[in-house]
């Protein structure tokens, strides 16, 4: 435990070193919440606004279905779309190169077509997991979280696969695959550094914002408002640096992957995340 939590530490290290060099990566994660919340409304308001909310479920017959569907394609795109530009602007700088936030949306352009694909693939292993679990037993439901567990490991290099070569959705998943039997095995769970990095910095800013709201309720209990307020919007930059420490983090484990070179990362901390089984 205690390897896993310096190792965490090196890493959020790491990450931040890159996105002290360009700070608008953090850009790219406001675009996709924004984007999100626009599809979210466009398919909730018609539903609202026509009652057909109300008789509106995943069950609700193949109408249901192909709403969902639907919404799952385009959420997909737009989280893919983004996460490409954001992981192709941090491959420039790992590169030894100065990113903008157009370089990274022209990256991410022309690779719109793979990315739609692979929103579709996405989308539709997502419907089939949820058929089964919500139609099937407890051991449906165990069966299909595993297989999204599995589903998740094996494509999360797909984003920058595809950035980076001129490939199908469905080739760029197979060599995600490829990379990661290769390399990560059974440690990447446990060399989830990113993660617990992030989860230290949620609980110290929520232990700080209880702390201080404690402290200004005694004061004046109008005050809490505004430390609500304050501990929101706190909430909403950590969201944001989370999804862009992850973009840099996982640029920088594809990079090493296919060239052996860090880049701007340590290279004893990147290599524990490869190692083999």
């Amino acid at each position: 435990m205690a390897n896993s939590v310096g190792n965490s530490v090196a890493l959020m290290k790491a990450s931040m070193n890159v996105l002290k060099l360009d700070k608008e990566l953090l850009v790219f994660p406001v675009m996709s919440g924004i984007a999100s919340m626009l599809v979210i409304a466009s398919f909730v308001a018609p539903l609202v606004v026509s009652g057909a909310w109300q008789s509106f479920d995943g069950n609700a017959g193949y109408a249901g279905m192909a709403v969902m569907f639907g919404f799952y394609v385009v959420m997909y795109t737009v989280t893919f779309f983004f996460n490409s530009a954001l992981v192709g602007a941090a491959l420039i700088r790992l590169d030894g190169g100065d990113p903008t936030v157009s370089d990274g949306l022209a990256i991410a352009s022309k690779r719109m077509g793979s990315i739609i694909g692979y929103a579709v693939i996405a989308a539709t292993v997502g419907m089939i997991l949820r058929m089964i679990s919500e139609r099937g037993g407890i051991f449906a439901k165990i069966a299909s979280a595993v297989a999204g567990m599995a589903w998740t490991l094996t494509t999360y290099l797909t984003v920058p696969v595809l950035v980076t070569k001129d490939i199908g959705p469905i080739d760029a998943i197979k060599e995600s695959a490829m990379i990661f039997r290769r390399t990560w095995g059974e440690n990447v769970v446990g060399n989830a550094g990113l993660a617990w990095g992030m989860f230290f910095l949620y609980l110290g800013w929520t232990a700080s914002m209880f702390t201080i709201g404690w402290l200004a309720g005694m004061v004046a209990p109008v005050a809490i408002i505004g430390v609500v307020g304050v501990g929101i919007l706190g909430y909403v930059f950590l969201g944001l640096l989370g999804s862009a420490l992850s973009g840099i983090y996982t640029a920088a484990l594809y990079r090493y992957a296919m060239t052996g070179d860090t880049g701007t990362f340590d290279a004893a901390v990147v290599s524990n995340a490869f190692r083999p089984k």
